[in-house]
């Protein structure tokens, strides 16, 4: 499947060939597609500008899972049929395994141009047939290869991770790797195929890395400058717009026990949702596509509209992205502390080198050391793992209707159903008038009374009726919408 497509490009100010390539505003981390090979050098020149040499070092995160291979410039990659423009969910892929893959892939593809006379046919991500002569094919290996001419300090380190569910463990762990040892302004870059979530996810860590770098390193350093005050740069002290809804903000009931069992639990969100701010829309201040934290809250309120095989969907994406988004702050927990225990590692005789005027220690961002991983992090507090598989789908999925029109709807089905259908319609789309009143008027609103108004009335039916509804809707002879409720309801059999 070629990677780019019409209207890949979601952002003003393009970098031609790297897809929606931004930096995220206040650290020197980049955030882009899979560029062209064109497109990789555009890139990187634009990081290293005037100012940054060529040949420092540079880190390039891809957290694709879908191995890549270069067809005359133009990246190009493998993914089953039924993942065709669909998110790329393809499993336990490592690195190494991606890699193998590619050397494959380019024999395949290599293979199928000699057997169609030099030419290549694929789809694009609607399923659309391209054919193309080839004149070159290169691995991404080989292309990344190609770049250390130009950039050789450039590392290109594959994390594959999937789309919506959090990182492993040990994919923090290897970002935090592969980051240990850099300077605070050495520049780090993180794609995936357009530039959307498992980007910005990568770029919300790095970001949480390169403030652990700030804590450590330069806490003493900006303490001996007189008249800042230190409280003004502390991220933990952010606070979000307490007039958005407790969902936008984050606050859903397994966040909340996390943060309840952390230590400097709200601290650690604080500075989570800075952060994930900075790598969003420019509403909240970044440069992105995504926000991580208020596409949940989005995508709950889109589910209220879908038909229920879409809803299937949905809540598991919502699910997933919950997991993400805790995990997100479990690791800036882990990064805080490990932020402390740094300060605290520092020998003796090296204090003294280290030692400023005012007698603050200032620790260089590439002398940093971590005490222990990620991994071990949550092995000291094992019951996380537990309590966000356990907690993820702790939603209200469907708006509640209030006792007393429930009450009301039953007593008139109860009554004399039939005699009092009219009413019960009545009140029913009464009720649903008042329930969904925050929501604009359009179809969505519409959508979402009519699903109220199905499952409402297959709720109050009479038993009998509901056994039988409940059968035939089991067998696939009818589905749960109102008018075919409605048509069993008042139908009979000739006689």
């Amino acid at each position: 499947m070629a990677d780019h497509f019409e209207k890949i490009q979601k952002l003003p100010d393009p970098v031609p060939g790297c897809p929606n390539f931004r930096r995220v505003p206040g650290y020197k981390v980049y955030c882009c597609g899979q560029p062209t090979i064109a497109g990789f050098e555009a890139a990187l020149t634009k990081v290293t500008g005037t100012a940054y040499p060529k040949e420092g070092k540079i880190i390039w995160f891809n957290l694709r899972q879908e191995p890549n291979v270069y067809v005359n410039g133009e990246p190009i990659c493998a993914r089953p049929p039924n993942k065709i423009g669909e998110y790329a969910e393809l499993g336990n892929v490592t690195r190494d395994s991606a890699k193998a893959d590619e050397e494959e892939f380019i024999k395949v593809i290599e293979g199928r141009a000699k057997e169609n006379a030099g030419k290549l046919k694929f789809v694009d991500i609607n399923k659309a047939e391209k054919e193309i002569e080839v004149k070159e094919v290169v691995t991404l290996s080989n292309v990344i290869e190609g770049l250390k001419a130009k950039f050789p300090g450039l590392v290109h380190m594959r994390i594959p991770v999937c789309n919506s569910a959090a990182p492993l463990e040990t994919d923090f762990d290897i970002l935090v790797k592969t980051l240990i040892g850099t300077n605070i302004n050495t520049p780090v870059i993180i794609n995936d195929q357009v530039g959307l979530s498992r980007a910005t996810t990568g770029c919300v860590a790095a970001c949480l890395f390169k403030e652990f770098q700030i804590s450590a390193s330069f806490e003493g350093l900006v303490e001996t400058v007189p008249g800042v005050n230190l409280d003004l740069l502390k991220m933990d002290r952010y606070k979000m717009d307490p007039a958005k809804d407790p969902l936008f903000r984050g606050e859903f009931e397994v966040v909340k026990e996390l943060v309840a069992s952390l230590k400097d639990g709200d601290a650690a969100k604080n500075e989570c949702d800075k952060v994930i701010d900075k790598n969003g829309t420019p509403k909240t201040g970044g440069t992105g596509i995504k926000q991580l934290r208020e596409n949940i809250a989005e995508s709950k309120l889109s589910y209220e509209i879908m038909d229920d095989a879409a809803q299937a969907f949905l809540k598991m994406k919502i699910m997933d992205n919950i997991h993400k988004y805790y995990y997100l702050i479990l690791f800036t927990a882990y990064m805080r502390e490990a932020a402390d225990l740094a300060r605290e590692a520092v020998a003796d005789e090296k204090k003294g080198e280290l030692t400023l005027a005012g007698g603050r220690c200032a620790i260089p961002g590439d002398q940093l050391k971590l005490s222990k991983k990620f991994v071990q992090f949550v092995d000291e507090n094992p019951k996380l793992r537990d309590l966000v598989e356990t907690g993820k789908g702790n939603l209200q999925w469907e708006r509640d209707i209030p006792q007393a029109a429930l009450s009301n709807l039953e007593n008139l089905a109860a009554t004399d159903f039939k005699a009092n259908l009219g009413k019960i319609i009545h009140d029913i789309y009464q009720t649903a008038h008042l329930m969904f009143s925050d929501m604009p008027q359009g179809d969505h609103k519409k959508r979402a009374k009519y699903r109220f108004a199905s499952k409402t009335l297959m709720r109050i039916l009479p038993p009998a009726k509901k056994t039988e509804v409940e059968g035939l809707i089991a067998g696939n002879a009818m589905t749960m919408d109102l008018y075919e409720i409605l048509g069993k309801c008042t139908w009979a059999v000739p006689k």
